[in-house]
């Protein structure tokens, strides 16, 4: 039998939406406004657009496993590197390159090419995904995204734009730091708070990492759902669709910089580690796990449950 919609088993209601002032992602809500970030000089939200239309075009063309599975060496961010990574990469970078001709400057941090300053460098950092859950476009499992941060500084506290664009799903997550978040046209908010966590994201799901992380999520989560990019899967828990997520290992920056803002400003809770956000480098060579909720009570659970994985 299916539960009704929204409804947690054996658990009941403890207060009610901890982002209430927020709109949800109703489709009868009101459109958002245009989100704005003057960084730089750059309209980074159409930059993105562009970017995703490129990429679309060569996820078109290269099509089937065989294709997507041709290597080519070994990223900075350490990662073997498929070839439609790098052509993937190559997109974005020549939107970049456009803004540098035009006077822009900032400092590129990517998986693939690691830090790259533009038009002599600045405060500006842009910290790019091109392809957040390379093993699912390689496999032709349609879910997989771009992710794109901006920041005026260094850390994760730092970052005033998020973007994260869901190919398989074709939506499209927008933060601004101040601003809130969008999915699409509307508002987005986190779910209302629960007694216990209805659905919950696991990410890097290796076998070895999963058994002590679930063990200690008995009685305390009631499904959980693994989809194979931790940019979608925190910002599904932005949307409300996900009541948070966890990774079984460490992230980096290019992972997590977009959807985190996507998150706290859709009024959820993000930590990196026992640290705090300012201490969450966003530079490459950074590794920490990322735990998101909707409540400050469902991250202390979630992380938890992450401290039981040995390797972390």
């Amino acid at each position: 039998m299916l539960e009704p919609s929204g409804a947690v088993p054996d658990g009941g209601g403890e207060g009610g939406c901890v982002a209430c002032s927020r709109v949800s992602s109703d489709p009868q809500a009101e459109p958002a406004p245009p989100p704005t970030a003057d960084l730089a000089g750059v309209d980074w939200l159409s930059l993105c657009r562009r970017s995703v239309q490129a990429q679309r075009e060569l996820f078109d063309e290269v099509r089937g496993i065989k294709r997507r599975t041709d290597y080519d060496g070994i990223g900075v961010g350490g990662d073997n590197t498929l070839v439609i990574d790098r052509q993937a990469e190559d997109a974005v970078f020549a939107e970049l390159k456009t803004q540098a001709d035009g006077g822009a400057a900032f400092v590129a941090i990517s998986e693939e090419r690691g830090e790259v300053t533009f038009g002599g460098g600045s405060d500006v950092r842009v910290v790019i995904d091109p392809i957040d859950g390379s093993l699912n476009a390689r496999r032709m499992i349609p879910s997989h995204s771009l992710s794109v941060a901006v920041a005026d500084g260094t850390s994760m506290a730092d970052v005033r734009f998020g973007y994260v664009y869901d190919f398989g799903a074709d939506e499209e997550f927008i933060a601004v730091a101040g601003e809130g978040s969008t999915l699409g046209d509307d508002r987005i908010a986190v779910a209302p708070a629960t007694e216990r966590l209805e659905l919950v994201g696991l990410e890097a799901a290796r076998p070895e990492m999963v058994l002590p992380v679930v063990t200690a999520m008995q009685h305390v989560v009631y499904r959980l759902r693994s989809i194979g990019s931790i940019a979608i899967t925190a910002a599904y828990v932005g949307a409300g669709r996900l009541d948070g997520m966890v990774s079984l290992r460490s992230c980096r920056s290019v992972d997590a910089a977009a959807a985190q803002l996507i998150v706290r400003e859709a009024g959820g809770e993000v930590t990196f580690g026992d640290g705090e956000l300012s201490d969450a480098s966003l530079g490459l060579e950074a590794r920490y796990p990322i735990a998101a909720a909707s409540t400050p009570r469902g991250l202390e659970i979630l992380r938890t449950a992450q401290r039981a994985n040995p390797r972390l």
